[in-house]
């Protein structure tokens, strides 16, 4: 009975424990789906006021055109320079630095986007003059600051780049040399064969430039052709004879040419 009882309650802690982690797995999963959807529906909606203030620049003029330009610029720039340290931040991670800096800036602009925006329904075009030039130096003043360091981080990438293409350039070559072993035992191999010949040099200059040439007709690469078999006849290859079947007729041609004739010049010859 105590067994039975240890049984069950092991079973019940049990279905207690994936009770759990399926609740923490099911809240996990919809905090993470809320996050994306926060995401997605930012996005979206900075999308639509970055395409709203482009149709201002075009359809207002006036302070109202100059203030959805300044906000479009503004935006414009640090959603650029975002996108560059984001996208780099994998491979370098110093960016982070780079991107916690935009951050900060990124809370100025937005206060600056916010002053923008209530001066933008300001019905005295006074005040506007008055404020606008202030507003549109700060926004100077971040949006250059932003290009700074997005131009120093694509100038940091691009330098990594070429660095890295110079290396694997190196290894490229390096490699390429190592696959041309042949090249260097062979030059090795013909200076030793060269200094050991080159005492018998005078005596031997008519075999080696028969040994050259070959046959007429075969040029300079009969050494090549001697030193690497083919097709012609060669060590261990059967000749041409044999291939086509006349050894044998060929050879009893020669024995009877070599036979000594019984006719009446014998005599003679002999004495």
């Amino acid at each position: 009975m105590d067994v039975f009882g240890v049984m069950i309650g092991l079973v019940l802690l049990f279905g207690v424990a994936v009770m759990v982690l399926a609740v923490v797995g099911t809240v996990k999963a919809a905090k993470a789906v809320g996050a994306k959807i926060e995401k997605h529906e930012a996005n979206a909606r900075r999308a639509v006021e970055n395409a709203t203030l482009k149709a201002k620049t075009y359809t207002k003029v006036g302070p109202p055109a100059q203030i959805a330009s300044v906000r479009l610029g503004l935006r414009t720039s640090l959603d650029g320079t975002r996108q560059v340290l984001e996208s780099g931040l994998a491979q370098d991670g110093q960016l982070g630095e780079a991107l916690a800096l935009l951050n900060r800036l990124d809370a100025h602009a937005a206060e600056l986007d916010g002053e923008l925006r209530t001066l933008e329904r300001e019905p005295d075009t006074a005040r506007i003059a008055a404020k606008l030039p202030e507003l549109r130096e700060r926004a100077e003043r971040i949006t250059h600051s932003a290009e700074t360091m997005r131009w120093a981080a694509q100038d940091r990438m691009h330098r990594f780049a070429d660095d890295e293409l110079s290396r694997l350039s190196q290894e490229c070559e390096s490699e390429a040399g190592a696959l041309r072993h042949w090249d260097v035992a062979g030059g090795g191999a013909s200076s030793r064969a060269s200094a050991s010949s080159a005492p018998s040099a005078s005596s031997a200059s008519g075999v080696s430039g028969s040994a050259a040439f070959g046959p007429a007709g075969s040029g300079p690469g009969g050494s090549a052709g001697a030193a690497r078999a083919g097709l012609t006849d060669g060590k261990g290859r059967p000749s041409a004879e044999e291939l086509l079947g006349l050894a044998d007729p060929l050879a009893k041609l020669a024995q009877r040419l070599r036979k000594p004739s019984a006719g009446p010049s014998a005599g003679p010859s002999a004495g």
